[in-house]
């Protein structure tokens, strides 16, 4: 089995790529949620948000049990977490989602619940994207622009895997 990783900063499109995966059958799992992930304290101090001390990390043992899994096919996550170098040796190929701050800004502020709505959070996501999102893009196979519509980055991800 082929695993993919979708990453990228919060508010580029990795859950709505997961879910149009999903809907397109493949096997797709959106590790950005209660379910596969959760905030643990940290051992640095983060002074820029409510979250201060705290780090999104994966459910370490739930993730390896999902990429260890045998199987046909691709199986694709998606998600972004302090931890998630420890899997890079588990993972095929890594594809970063990005997009314009101004984008980026604006898909947060409308979007209905989650990380990202207030205007702290924001604040901290744009600080990420100019010090994280350069680690990430490192770490990736392939970048791609989520300017455009869902379906579109989802063909421009199967044409590449």
């Amino acid at each position: 089995m082929k695993r993919v990783l979708i990453t990228g900063m919060s508010g580029t499109g990795k859950s709505s790529v997961m879910e149009e995966l999903a809907a397109r059958g493949y096997q797709a799992y959106d590790l950005d949620t209660p379910e596969w992930s959760q905030w643990v304290d940290a051992d640095h101090a983060d002074f820029l948000t409510p979250t201060r001390g705290k780090d999104w990390v994966w459910r370490d043992n739930r993730v390896r049990a999902l990429l260890s899994k045998p199987g046909e096919g691709i199986l694709f996550i998606g998600g972004c977490a302090e931890n998630m170098g420890r899997f890079f040796s588990m993972i095929d190929a890594t594809i970063l989602l990005s997009a314009p701050v101004a984008t980026i800004m604006q898909r947060l502020a409308t979007r209905c619940g989650g990380y990202g709505r207030s205007a702290e959070e924001r604040w901290k996501i744009h600080h990420l994207i100019s010090t994280i999102e350069p680690l990430l893009r490192k770490s990736a196979d392939y970048e791609i622009d989520t300017t455009r519509a869902i379906p579109a980055i989802v063909d421009e991800i199967l044409r590449i895997v």
